[in-house]
């Protein structure tokens, strides 16, 4: 399993316990009464959304922006003696977005999305904020797992070859999706389950075109205001 996806899976697990804990301790009255009422506040939300990327990011940029931004209002509204900072906030943030671009367009000249190449009978995709392009070309594909959550990611297995008996791709889309690109001659199952969403299978039957029947691949899970596609390239 790849250590990055495997440490962006730890880190959502965290912040997702994190999150159900502050509403346990929010709904027993835990919370001090100056505190609570800013934790469901567009401020917060700002935050937390730039914690996640800039957790599970290599560009840095976006997450802090998305924290300053949410820390500076937090702060404008609990000390009256702030509100000079009004004079130097929006442009120190102009300056700091210009410096994200330059620097960032140093390090990638031409900023196309990477396509990145894999040769792992598994696949560990995580997708959070945003997205890739992966190209699968394993000889013994035995299944994984594929996470998207307001993102999602293009897998092409058109390369790729299946191993035989029963592969399993567990699936988690939430206002996210993933395509996946499949040989013709897959035989694939879907098993999803969509709340407010769902997982499209836009491949086209051909009758001269026959599956191994001792492969076969199981895509399954769940897809809540998202979903996926599936498709031939």
């Amino acid at each position: 399993m790849n250590t990055k996806n495997r440490n962006s899976r730890n880190i959502l697990g965290f912040l997702l316990i994190l999150l159900g804990l502050v509403i346990f301790a929010n709904n027993l009255n835990w919370i001090p009464d100056s505190i609570a009422p800013w934790i469901w506040t567009w401020e917060m939300l700002l935050i937390v959304v730039g914690v996640i990327l800039l957790v599970t990011k290599p560009n840095k940029g976006p997450g802090v922006i998305l924290i300053l931004i949410g820390g500076f209002f937090i702060a404008v509204d609990y000390f009256e003696n702030v509100l000079y900072l009004h004079k130097i906030f929006w442009p120190s943030l102009i300056i700091f977005v210009g410096l994200m671009f330059i620097f960032r367009s140093r390090k990638d000249p031409f900023n196309d999305p990477e396509e990145i190449f894999s040769d792992e009978d598994f696949v560990d995709e995580v997708a959070i904020f945003g997205g890739g392009q992966k190209v699968i070309t394993a000889r013994n594909f035995k299944g994984g797992k594929v996470t998207s959550i307001f993102g999602g990611s293009t897998l092409d297995f058109s390369q790729a070859r299946l191993a035989k008996g029963i592969s399993v791709i567990d699936m988690v889309s939430i206002f996210g999706g993933a395509k996946l690109i499949v040989p013709r001659d897959w035989d694939i199952h879907l098993e999803v389950t969509a709340i407010f969403g769902g997982f499209m299978d836009k491949r086209i039957v051909d009758p001269h075109i026959i599956p191994d029947p001792s492969k076969k691949l199981v895509i399954k899970g769940v897809a809540i205001f998202g979903g996926g596609e599936l498709n031939y390239l």
